[in-house]
């Protein structure tokens, strides 16, 4: 399984173009649909942990995924297969970059890829977010944190700690308000 692992998370970062979200449908359709590893429930969780935790999401997802089924050498193992390809490709870049930057052919191809990036990027979210019930009736909180964020300017630290005390609040009275009725 070891193997495996370092195999699926080497693929990942080799073939995803655009960073850590792109690899979001790759690293499910692996360990969800093909391998059945873990369920869909388990793949929010994991993503949620690697989004909370400080640091690249592949990188994270790679070692909770790692960590979960070989503990420290799963870890080790997954986190490799991640960084390695992207490691490689940047080391060769930098080598070559300053002379071919101002190419022609340079530019169109990294002109060329946006699009696709924002595609590969749009789509995990479009999945998440029926995975996770989003809907019309509660679309108005991502909305909102997508107009403070992007077009204000707000700080999404201060959204999240802000999130934190809604609910610990909204959860502190329906606990109060529970204690009451059964009392």
């Amino acid at each position: 399984m070891i193997l495996k692992l370092f195999l699926i998370f080497l693929k990942i970062g080799a073939f995803t173009i655009g960073g850590a979200y792109a690899m979001i449908p790759l690293i499910r359709r692996e360990l969800v649909e093909k391998q059945k590893w873990i369920s869909d429930e388990d793949f929010l969780d994991a993503l949620a942990a690697a989004q909370s935790a400080p640091g690249p999401i592949a990188v994270n997802f790679s070692v909770y995924i790692g960590y979960r089924f070989k503990r420290l050498p799963g870890l080790l193992i997954c986190t490799l297969g991640t960084v390695l390809p992207s490691f490689l490709v940047i080391l060769g870049i930098a080598a070559l970059f300053g002379t071919i930057s101002d190419l022609e052919p340079t530019k169109r191809v990294f002109h060329g890829l946006k699009p696709a990036v924002v595609a590969l990027i749009v789509v995990p979210i479009v999945q998440m977010s029926r995975k996770a019930g989003l809907n019309l009736y509660n679309m108005w909180f991502p909305a909102m944190v997508a107009v403070l964020v992007a077009i204000l300017g707000l700080s999404p630290i201060y959204l999240i700690l802000l999130t934190i005390a809604f609910a610990v609040g909204k959860s502190s009275y329906s606990m109060r308000k529970y204690m009451k009725e059964m009392e």
